[in-house]
């Protein structure tokens, strides 16, 4: 005869046997313990994740923890081991991987083409001039620190952003590119005849005294060992902003919202038919992607020392579409690896023309540095896009991938 007692424990076994088919147990309880097992256990399985927590993680491997700490601290020590004009170059890459990564948060994550990225970049610079220069005779300037000029260049062109978004969701696909070209036609003729703001077409005027938190940038100073000089300063002053802004962004994309923009990159009509607000989504990205390149712009801006409208134009817009293809469309990582492409590749065609008789710098020879890094960049935009969509960052997965496969074939 079968006792309550009896009862109480084949159904407590059964609500075990049920919690462990679940992974509710306490026996299995990994979600607790974080996803963390012993390293025996992880040994030689770096993959190996017992939550949905780790394997979401921003760095969830030892390898991965481990190349970044790597590559931070030699990117941090380099403008000390190179000469000041590859400091220079250092600099530009770090800032157009600052307008990469909004724009690929537009155009790479949520799928909106954008022709229109170099306007947003002037808006940046110009409220960056405004705020932080120093008034002339006939153009505007405030003199503020740093530490107000930045959030606020990030902040103007991303409410023009909100303005434009609206726009932006009626169309798609190719019109949405003849949209942006448009703004960005419209907003170079703003710049040209905004002389109070701009200084006007071909004149210019300077830019953002470098003064962050009351600590004069243009000064040098001993740190032990170190000579940090102006052009350092500004190197890692850009450094650690793409460090924040990257993060956030790497947070962003495999969050939420992150999940919103995939879907209404693949299929716009079946993410609005899952629940996704398309107008919410892609005012957040074109907001979001208008303030990193007012970031990016304000930066660009000092780092020149002079801006004038036609600075703006259809070529740099370009220049930052060439970052995220040749790069990685979608990718953080790939918008870092394609910024210092861009950048150095025309230093590189530089020291070819002591080597190659028919390129010049000017336009004595054959074909001249920027003619020959047009050509270039339109050809791996073409290839890149056909043949490896995911750019430099997909060969890197691919020769990273077979070494993890290696010996087998799968």
């Amino acid at each position: 005869m079968t006792t309550s007692a009896d009862q109480q424990q084949t159904t407590d076994a059964s609500v075990e046997a049920a919690r462990r088919l679940t992974g509710a147990s306490a026996l299995l309880d990994f979600e607790g313990a974080r996803g963390k097992v012993a390293p025996g256990v992880r040994r030689g399985r770096p993959a190996l994740y017992t939550s949905y927590a780790a394997d979401q993680g921003l760095l969830n491997t030892p390898a991965k923890r481990w190349w970044t700490g790597f590559l931070v601290v030699v990117a941090a020590a380099a403008p000390f081991l190179v000469a000041a004009d590859l400091t220079y170059l250092l600099t530009l890459a770090v800032v157009y991987a600052i307008g990469g990564v909004g724009l690929n948060l537009l155009t790479g994550y949520a799928g909106q083409v954008s022709l229109g990225h170099a306007f947003f970049l002037g808006l940046g610079a110009y409220t960056a001039a405004v705020l932080g220069g120093e008034p002339g005779r006939s153009t505007w300037g405030l003199g503020l620190d740093l530490a107000i000029v930045l959030p606020a260049a990030a902040i103007v062109p991303g409410i023009i952003g909100l303005v434009v978004a609206p726009l932006a969701t009626r169309v798609r696909g190719l019109y949405l590119a003849v949209l942006t070209l448009g703004l960005l036609i419209l907003g170079e003729q703003l710049f040209k005849i905004m002389t109070p703001v701009t200084g006007g077409q071909g004149v210019g005027r300077g830019v953002a005294q470098r003064t962050l938190f009351g600590v004069d940038l243009t000064a040098t100073y001993a740190v032990g060992p170190l000579i940090i000089t102006p052009s350092i300063s500004f190197y890692l002053l850009s450094f650690v902003l793409l460090v924040i802004l990257g993060v956030a962004a790497r947070n962003l994309a495999r969050g939420r919202y992150g999940r919103a923009f995939a879907a209404v990159r693949d299929r716009d009509i079946a993410a609005e038919i899952m629940g996704v607000n398309l107008l919410r989504t892609k005012t957040l990205a074109f907001a979001l992607s208008s303030a990193y390149a007012g970031v990016a712009g304000a930066l660009m801006s000092i780092l020149i020392g002079r801006i004038t409208p036609e600075q703006w134009n259809l070529f740099l817009s370009i220049d930052f579409l060439a970052v995220i293809v040749i790069g990685g469309i979608a990718t953080i990582s790939g918008t870092i690896i394609g910024a210092c492409f861009v950048v150095l590749v025309p230093r590189l065609l530089e020291t070819l023309t002591h080597v190659i008789p028919w390129i010049s710098v000017s336009s004595g020879g054959l074909i001249n540095v920027f003619q020959l890094q047009t050509i270039i960049f339109g050809v791996l935009i073409i290839l890149f896009i056909t043949l490896e969509p995911r750019g430099l960052y997909g060969l890197w997965a691919r020769v990273r991938n077979y070494f993890k496969a290696w010996p087998f074939s799968y």
